[in-house]
């Protein structure tokens, strides 16, 4: 189905392997469209609780491919193509206008997306995995910023979400720097949510959304990365205000029975799935 990605069902889980080893996983408009288009498929799927990015060989991806950011430099201006055979809306039901651009449609999917950072990670590629509800580095992983050396500024949102990932400090000085930094020192600065042995990133992720999909009620998740992402932009107020709202509503859905009683009787809950109509 996909010319530059992998897309496999594991059990509850879905896998999107970038698939230019060769270069790194480096991105063309192609492979962001056909992630895009992938990430729909697993918010339609009701039967995927929630979905791992990573890529094959060595990189997970290195960035934008060179011959597109040449193209750019000559032309300076961005470029870009349009496939309309994989043209997808994933995720943002609420259509939040903070939500649509690229990668930061990622804060909007439904469910959970993990960052499995297996190798090389720079530039778009370190903006993806910044944008992903959790990151799983390998230990000998390698990542870099990238922009102040291509004489560019914090480009896809980074300058945005960074800073409230690792603090200010540390953001500047992965911006300023590009150093190129490892797995440990990813997880140090707080950037890393698990630190994985070299070849596991991806095994480590998928086993951690297959415990979710056994003890924990879809919509809660959906929810919960809801009021996460949301509530940056709001102030405390309003943020409880709503969140009041929504707790309301959730006393009156199925899987507060269901996990209430499941728990009274000492078994696994058995929450609905989420469901997306065209």
């Amino acid at each position: 189905m996909y010319a530059e990605i992998l897309y496999e069902i594991d059990g509850s889980v879905a896998v999107i392997t970038m698939n230019r080893p060769e270069t790194l996983n480096a991105l063309t408009d192609l492979t962001q469209a056909e992630i895009r288009h992938a990430l729909d498929q697993s918010e339609r799927n009701a039967g995927v609780i929630g979905t791992v990015l990573t890529g094959a060989g060595r990189g997970f991806c290195s960035g934008v491919d060179m011959n597109a950011l040449g193209k750019m430099s000559e032309a300076g201006r961005r470029l870009g193509s349009t496939h309309e055979h994989l043209a997808a809306n994933p995720g943002n039901p609420d259509k939040d206008p903070n939500f649509t651009a690229s990668p930061t449609y990622f804060l909007a999917l439904r469910k959970p997306l993990i960052a499995a950072i297996n190798g090389a990670c720079a530039g778009l590629g370190f903006s993806y995995a910044t944008f992903a509800d959790l990151r799983f580095v390998d230990r000998n992983a390698r990542l870099t910023t990238s922009f102040a050396q291509r004489g560019l500024i914090a480009e896809h949102g980074t300058s945005w979400m960074l800073p409230r990932l690792i603090g200010p400090a540390n953001a500047l000085d992965l911006f300023w720097t590009s150093k190129k930094f490892n797995g440990e020192e990813a997880f140090r600065i707080g950037y890393a949510n698990r630190l994985c042995k070299p070849g596991q990133c991806v095994s480590d992720a998928v086993e951690y959304l297959r415990e979710i999909a056994l003890r924990c009620a879809p919509a809660s998740i959906m929810m919960m990365k809801k009021q996460v992402f949301r509530h940056l932009n709001r102030e405390l107020g309003p943020a409880m205000q709503e969140s009041i709202e929504w707790m309301d509503e959730s006393l009156k859905h199925s899987d507060f029975k269901e996990g209430v009683q499941s728990f009274v009787e000492r078994r696994d809950p058995k929450f609905s799935r989420i469901e997306v109509a065209d």
